[in-house]
């Protein structure tokens, strides 16, 4: 037995129920009386003005139109998500964040829903509705939130039950058929126990133009979710809030556009072979129990995540029927986190422990034209099945498809602390570390499938059979360490120093042959450490700013290698996996303010400049050269970007009133793979969203809403396949909605 598995047996998860560890009642994840922006990602109730790092806090209403969760990047500098197979985002923040397509591999953001870690990228896609805010820390995270955190976290935090009935209903209708419908209802509903439930069904039809075949080719949303939440006080001092939720998508993903097509924006060309239904699942429940205990207050958080998926879409991107794919994936995670806190004259100390296990399979299938269910052979031969055949073919009939299947279990324990020690009344040093240690077992075969439904596995260049197993053991020490000094209320200075982590894997798409379960076929952990200054204050009572500078050094950055190899008939395919380069250097500087002149008007900017570059010495992986990659910046990472948003209100006769609010983002260029080749960039491009509400004296409110105004057609992610795929920006689009609250 590993060492992480007797941890996990031995803990047993029953810290649910003793004495408990100290988080936040759930009337601290509110503002802070004195209208102060609380932050709680931290396992701490603290003013976001007075932590010594970067923090960004978007609230319910600012992501109020947000669909899925990866729309947060257009409210935030420095911050850039790359949207692959239509349910996966992968998150970037200051450059630093492997772009990845495999649903093994969990972005280098950690992603949080109330405090419980996705472990995968797929779940860091989720359907955004009854959000309360969403806590943004930028730069690595070492400590409590430090598994694979080496960019940073998101933090999404839902709205919780009420202490007094509230209600709200709303439905929109806009471009592209779109109907999306919320509704939550909360408040008491007992002596000690307040209940929340909140719902949303969102469908829309294709917003891409298929061109060569198909309507539905350009994407289809379905999407349900209900959510649900029940606070219990069991006894003075003690707390337990139970939350709940299921996600369905029935849509169809949208398909790729082909580099080798020249089309309109926002078109697509694929035939009707590559439509596939998608049937997609996410569940899940938590148990948070908060008691005090002496001079500590604890918190247990127990969670159950899950995930079924089985989708596909047109792989080649192209109107010819070439290669399809489709994935059947399951997966599930528990996880058990407890943390106590306890305060001082002149100092503060959390500690906590955490642990989880997750259990992954995955089909990954490719053919080319009508698929037979039974024997997994297409109508037509996928190119690149004959060219993992290897020397003894199985079979006289032709291989026509491919078939990778992979399991994978992860166990994972980590202690951490972090104390905040008073230098002076206005100076406090702040030190932490995270010891985490993980156990992956992995295993899986790659197999060919000849037309007459002989299978057999995989064995290109003949270096043996594409079946095996591996383990990866490994354990990391993660710290920080930060000064910060207030010279006044209104004007705080910090320096900080802190390591990020993100653990290694195996790639889960095309086995080859044998090596592909080897230690050549694995990648490993990335680490990141980081420096950073900044300076947050205000200037009276309307503006108020924070100014940071920073300089990473980011070793051994996992990152998608592009490998081209000949078919037996002529021609090439490109091959994709997840490797580590050498190194990479990050540094830059940011600069935001919030000007509110008066309580109807606010206007907020922020700007921020980023230099990244990768140092490979070595030769590449997948036998790429050292030029290929050597001096190219870090993929999704632009050199500028820029936010503006700004809102006025006006009171109106019979006590309605008018908004107008307008929220804008400017990305530079940026490249969409490490090679950082010119026919893989993406340029320059300005996002604007713009909306009116009316509000009427009863409850009622009223909207006019345009997203993608500006029509901005680009890239949200690329793979190499036969020449390059993209998958594609939704055009502009316009709708109205009404709102009604009670």
């Amino acid at each position: 037995m590993s060492p992480v598995g007797a941890c996990l047996r031995s803990a047993g998860f029953a810290a649910l129920v003793s004495a408990g560890a100290p988080a936040l009642a759930p009337e601290a994840l509110a503002q802070g009386a004195d209208d102060r922006i609380v932050v709680t990602a931290t396992r701490q109730a603290e003013d976001a003005s007075d932590l010594p790092q970067s923090v960004v806090i978007l609230s319910g209403e600012q992501l109020s139109s947000a669909d899925s969760a990866e729309e947060v990047v257009q409210r935030l500098v420095g911050v850039q998500a790359a949207i692959s197979n239509g349910s996966q985002a992968t998150f970037q923040i200051r450059g630093v964040g492997a772009v990845d397509h495999q649903a093994l591999t969990p972005s280098a953001a950690a992603v949080h829903v109330d405090g419980v870690f996705l472990a995968t990228n797929v779940q860091a896609s989720l359907l955004a509705y009854d959000l309360d805010r969403v806590e943004v820390l930028k730069g690595p995270q070492g400590t409590i939130q430090g598994r694979n955190a080496s960019s940073g976290s998101i933090n999404f935090i839902t709205a919780l039950p009420t202490d007094t009935f509230e209600a709200y209903a709303q439905a929109s209708y806009g471009s592209f058929d779109r109907f999306d419908a919320q509704a939550a209802a909360s408040g008491p509903i007992g002596e000690g126990a307040r209940g929340r439930v909140a719902m949303r069904m969102l469908k829309q039809g294709p917003a891409l133009e298929n061109i060569g075949g198909p309507g539905d080719a350009g994407g289809v949303r379905d999407e349900f979710g209900i959510r649900g939440a029940l606070a219990l006080d069991l006894s003075p001092g003690v707390d337990l809030l139970l939350r709940g939720h299921i996600e369905a998508d029935q849509g169809v993903n949208p398909a790729p556009l082909n580099s080798a097509l020249v089309l309109n924006d926002h078109e697509i060309s694929v035939g009707a072979d590559g439509v596939q239904d998608t049937d997609n699942r996410f569940f899940g429940a938590s148990a948070e129990l908060t008691a005090e205990a002496g001079d500590w207050r604890i918190t247990s958080i127990t969670s159950f995540e899950g995930f079924g998926q089985n989708y596909g879409f047109d792989f080649d991107g192209q109107p010819a029927a070439i290669a399809n794919l489709s994935y059947d994936r399951k997966y599930w995670q528990v996880a058990q986190e407890l943390y106590g806190r306890t305060s001082w004259d002149g100092g503060d100390l959390l500690i906590g422990l955490s642990l989880s296990a997750d259990d992954f399979t995955q089909d990954y299938l490719i053919w080319c034209g009508q698929l037979n269910s039974t024997t997994l052979v297409g109508s037509c031969a996928y190119p690149a099945a004959a060219a993992r055949v290897g020397p003894t073919p199985a079979s006289t009939a032709p291989a026509v498809s491919l078939l990778t299947r992979i399991a994978q279990t992860r166990e994972m324990a980590a202690l951490y602390g972090v104390v905040d020690l008073d230098l002076g009344p206005q100076t406090t040093l702040t030190l932490g570390g995270r010891y985490t240690m993980e156990n992956i077992d992995g295993e899986g075969f790659g197999q060919h499938i000849y037309a007459d439904g002989v299978k057999a596995l995989n064995n290109r260049g003949g270096l043996g059979l594409a079946q095996g197993a591996n383990t990866i053991e490994e354990g990391r020490f993660t710290g920080m360490t930060a000064l910060k000094h207030r010279f006044s209320d209104d004007l705080m200075a910090y320096v900080s120093f802190g390591q990020g982590y993100k653990s290694g894997g195996f790639n889960g798409e095309v086995a080859n042959n044998v090596t592909h379960y080897q230690n050549e076929g694995l990648f490993g952990a990335e680490t990141v450490d980081a420096w950073e200054a900044g300076l947050k204050g205000a200037l009276g009572d309307t503006l108020s700013f924070e100014a940071a500078a920073f300089w990473q050094d980011y070793d051994a950055p996992q990152a998608r290698i592009f490998v081209s190899f000949p078919l037996p008939g002529g021609g090439a395919i490109t091959s994709n996996s997840l490797a580590n380069l050498d190194a990479a250097t990050v540094q830059g500087a940011e600069l935001s303010a919030l000007w509110r002149p008066y309580n109807a008007f606010e206007i907020g900017a922020a700007i921020m400049a980023l230099d990244t570059e990768i140092e490979q010495t070595t030769d590449a992986p997948g036998g790429s050269n050292v030029a290929t990659f050597d001096g190219k910046p870090l993929p999704f990472a632009s050199d500028i970007s820029a936010t503006l948003h700004a809102r006025h209100e006006w009171t109106l006769p019979g006590d309605m009133q008018l908004a107008l609010e307008m929220n804008a983002k400017h990305q530079g260029e940026y490249f969409l793979d490490a090679e950082g080749r010119a026919d893989r960039r993406q340029g320059a491009i300005t996002l604007l969203d713009a909306a009116a509400r009316l509000r009427l004296s009863a409850g009622t409110e009223l909207s006019l809403w345009g997203r993608n105004l500006l029509n901005e057609d680009y890239a949200l992610s690329g793979y190499g396949f036969i020449g390059y795929d993209t998958f594609r920006s939704q055009p502009a689009s316009w709708g109205v909605s009404v709102r009604v609250d009670w």
